[in-house]
C-alpha cells in the first residue's frame, strides 16, 4: 500500500471504532427482545426460583402443575386421614392445605380443635366418666375406647330390659327393682324399716292383745311380687265372762282358740275388814286345768271385802291379768251404786232415815296397766244426811280404779270399780323448722303416757296453703298413693309408739316405707306444711294431738336435675343448626365453603356456655355439653 493510501485508511478505521459500541448495543437489543422473561409467565399459584443461572417456576406448597400454565389444588387427604393425620382423626382439604380434627370421643393433645400433624399431635381417649351425672339419675358411667357407656345401679334395671344405654341414643331411665307396698296384716303391724328388693322380707308383730304361732315374715321374690304371709293374728284374751257365785266362788270361760289347752291360774287375794283397821289377808296361790269352764271356790273371811286378782300364764308365756272384787255378806247399809259422768258416784241409802247424818269414808286407788310405775292414791270423808248421796272424785284419765266405800258405823264396805276416759296426749314437743329449697332433717322426741296410752306417731304432708285449715282430727290416715293426697295431703310415716325413740330423726322423702305408708319424694317447686301427730287410743276412744312440725318453702331442682334440662337444650340447638348448615352446604357446595357443622356447633356451645355461666351453673354443666356436640 502507498504511503498515500496509508493516510486514507486512518480516518476510517477511526470512523469504524467509534460506530462499534452503538452497533454492539443494537444487536444486543435485538438479542434480549427475542429471547421471554420466564418468570413474568409464572402462575398465580407459583413462585420463580433460580436453578443453576435458569428462572424456574415452581407451584407453591399444596398446590401441584407446571408451574406456568396451571397449578391446582393438592388433596392431601385422598392418602386416607390416619395416613396423614393419625389414628382416630378425620381430615379435612381446605385450597392449598388442609387440616385434621379427632373423632367424637377423643381430643387432640395440643387441646386444639384442629391441627396439623406437625408438631406430634395425636388424638387421645376422652374418660367421659368425669363428668358426674352424664348417665342420669341410679346409673353409672363406664368409659370405653372413644365413647362410654351407662349401666344401672343395684337395685335398679333398664325399662326396656337392655344391660346398658347411651343416654345420646336412648331414651331410658333406671326403674327401681322392687315389690311394691307389702300386704297388710289384720290385727298385725310391720315392725321395722324394710327394702322392696327381691330376696328382702317384712316382719310383722301382732298387736296388743293378739298372738300368733305361725310365720311372721313376707318376702319379696324375684318375680317382684310379696309372697304372701302366713301370719294370722288371733286374739290373746285367755278367759273371760268372769262371775261370782256362791258368793266366795269365781267361774269364766276359756276362749275358743284356747279350748283343751292346759293353762296355769294364779291368784291373788288382798283382804280387809273396815271395822278391824289391824286385820289384813294377803293370799297367793296357783292352780293348773285344761277345763274349757274352770271355776274356783275361795276361802274367804266372812264380813271383809276382796279384790281378787286373777293372772293366766299360757304356753307362750303370755300374761293376761283380770281383777274381780269379793264381799262377803253383811248388813248392807246402801246399794244401788252408779257411776255417772265418768267421775262420779251415787248410791242409796237403806237403814237410816234422811234425819240422820251417815258419814262415809273412801279410798280410792288408781293403776295402769300401759304405765306400771304410776298409782294414784287419795282418801277422804263425806258427811251428809241425804237419801241419795252422791260424790264427784278428782281422777286422772285414762286409768283403772278401784273404790272402796265404807260406812263405818254400821260395818258396811263396798268396792266399785270405775274407769276413767283417755284425754288428748300431750302436745307434741318438737322443735319447729323452717326451710327454704331442701327437705329437712326432722327429729322425733318421745311424749309420756300422760292422758292414756299412746299408740302411734304420725308424720303429715300437706300444701303450705292448708295449714291454716287443717284439723287434727280431720281426715283419716290417707296415703300417698290415694286420690286425695294432692288436695288434702297424706301420711308419710306411721311409728307404733313403742318402736319409736327418744330424740330419733326422720328424713323427709327417703322413699322408705314406715308402717304400711310410703314416705314419697317431694315435688320440685311446692311448697309444704308438716304436722306431728300423737294418737291415743285405748277402751274404744281415740284421741290425738297436733303440732306444725316444719315449712318447706321454694323446693329447688337439684344440680343433675338442672344439668339434665340444659343438656337437652343445648344439645337440640346442635343438631338444629347441624342440619341447617348441611342442607347450605350441599345447595351452594360449587361456589361456596362454609366451615364444618362441628364449628357451627362450637359456636353454639360458647354462647351457652356464657349463658351457663351466668346463671351459676357449674363447669360439669357445660362438660356435659361438649360431650353433646361430639
Amino acid at each position: 500500500m502507498s504511503p498515500g493510501g496509508g493516510r486514507a485508511l486512518g480516518p476510517l478505521l477511526l470512523l469504524l471504532l467509534l460506530a462499534l459500541p452503538q452497533c454492539v448495543g443494537r444487536w444486543r437489543a435485538v438479542v434480549n427482545r427475542s429471547i421471554p422473561d420466564v418468570c413474568a409467565t409464572c402462575h398465580i399459584h407459583a413462585t420463580c426460583h433460580q436453578i443453576e443461572g435458569k428462572s424456574v417456576c415452581i407451584c407453591n406448597y399444596g398446590f401441584v402443575g407446571n408451574g406456568r400454565t396451571h397449578c391446582q389444588d393438592k388433596d392431601e387427604c385422598q392418602i386416607g386421614a390416619s395416613k396423614i393425620c393419625g389414628n382416630h382423626t378425620l381430615c379435612h382439604n381446605t385450597h392449598g392445605s388442609f387440616y385434621c380434627v379427632c373423632l367424637d370421643g377423643y381430643r387432640a393433645s395440643n387441646n386444639n380443635k384442629t391441627f396439623i400433624p406437625n408438631d406430634g399431635t395425636n388424638c387421645t381417649d376422652i374418660d367421659e366418666c368425669e363428668e358426674s351425672g352424664l348417665c342420669g339419675p341410679n346409673a353409672s358411667c363406664m368409659n370405653t375406647e372413644g365413647s362410654y357407656k351407662c349401666y344401672c345401679n343395684d337395685g335398679y334395671k333398664l325399662e326396656n330390659g337392655e344391660h346398658s344405654f347411651h343416654p345420646d341414643e336412648n331414651i331410658v331411665s333406671c326403674k327401681e327393682i322392687g315389690c311394691g307396698s307389702p300386704p297388710e296384716m289384720k290385727h298385725g303391724y310391720i315392725v321395722g324399716n324394710y327394702s322392696l328388693l327381691p330376696g328382702s322380707a317384712v316382719h310383722y308383730e301382732c298387736k296388743e292383745g293378739f298372738y300368733s304361732n305361725e310365720g311372721k315374715f313376707s318376702y319379696c321374690t324375684a318375680n317382684e311380687t310379696w309372697e304372701p304371709s302366713t301370719l294370722s293374728c288371733k286374739e290373746e284374751e285367755l278367759l273371760s265372762n268372769l262371775s261370782i257365785f256362791n258368793e266366795t266362788c269365781v267361774k269364766w270361760r276359756r276362749k275358743t282358740g284356747r279350748l283343751g289347752l292346759q293353762e296355769t291360774y294364779t291368784f291373788h287375794l288382798l283382804g280387809q275388814r273396815w271395822d278391824e283397821k289391824t286385820f289384813s289377808e294377803d293370799v297367793i296361790f296357783n292352780i293348773t286345768t285344761s277345763e274349757d269352764n274352770p271355776k274356783v271356790c275361795l276361802d274367804l273371811n266372812p264380813g271383809s271385802n276382796y279384790v281378787v286378782n286373777i293372772t293366766a300364764i299360757s304356753s307362750r308365756n303370755t300374761i293376761v291379768s283380770v281383777t274381780v272384787a269379793v264381799q262377803t255378806k253383811v248388813k248392807e247399809a246402801f246399794n244401788n251404786v252408779l257411776i255417772f259422768n265418768d267421775t262420779c258416784l251415787k248410791w242409796q241409802r237403806t237403814v237410816r232415815g234422811t234425819d240422820v247424818e251417815d258419814r262415809y269414808s273412801f279410798h280410792v286407788q288408781g293403776q295402769r296397766w300401759y304405765q306400771k310405775e304410776f298409782f294414784h292414791e287419795m282418801t277422804f270423808d263425806l258427811t251428809t244426811h241425804k237419801q241419795a248421796p252422791e260424790v264427784c272424785f278428782d281422777l286422772q284419765p285414762g286409768t283403772n280404779y278401784s273404790v272402796n266405800i265404807s260406812m263405818v258405823a254400821l260395818n258396811f264396805s263396798l268396792l266399785v270399780s270405775m274407769t276413767t276416759q283417755i284425754t288428748d296426749p300431750p302436745f307434741p314437743d318438737i322443735e319447729f323448722v323452717a326451710v327454704k329449697g331442701s327437705a329437712p332433717l326432722l327429729r322425733l322426741r318421745k311424749a309420756e303416757d300422760q292422758n292414756g296410752p299412746i299408740s302411734l306417731y304420725q308424720v303429715i304432708v300437706l300444701p303450705l296453703g292448708l295449714q291454716s285449715t287443717f284439723i287434727c282430727d280431720s281426715f283419716a290416715a290417707a296415703a300417698f298413693f290415694s286420690n286425695t293426697t294432692d288436695v288434702k295431703g297424706y301420711v308419710a310415716a306411721e311409728f307404733q309408739a313403742k318402736d319409736v325413740a327418744d330424740n330419733m330423726s326422720i328424713a323427709l322423702g327417703d322413699r322408705h316405707y314406715y308402717g304400711k305408708f310410703y314416705n314419697a319424694p317431694l315435688k320440685l317447686g311446692e311448697e309444704y306444711c308438716v304436722f306431728l301427730r300423737i294418737i291415743s287410743e285405748w277402751n274404744k276412744v281415740r284421741t290425738q294431738s297436733c303440732a306444725v312440725w316444719a315449712q318447706i318453702k321454694n323446693l329447688s331442682p337439684t344440680l343433675q336435675y338442672m344439668s339434665a334440662v340444659g343438656l337437652g337444650s343445648v344439645a337440640a340447638v346442635c343438631l338444629i343448626l347441624f342440619l341447617s348448615f348441611s342442607v347450605a352446604r350441599a345447595y351452594l357446595h360449587s361456589t361456596v365453603r362454609f366451615p364444618p357443622a362441628a364449628f357451627a356447633c362450637e359456636a353454639v356451645h360458647l354462647s351457652a356456655t356464657m349463658d351457663v355461666a351466668q346463671t351459676g351453673i357449674t363447669s360439669s354443666f357445660l362438660e356435659t355439653e361438649n360431650v353433646s356436640r361430639l
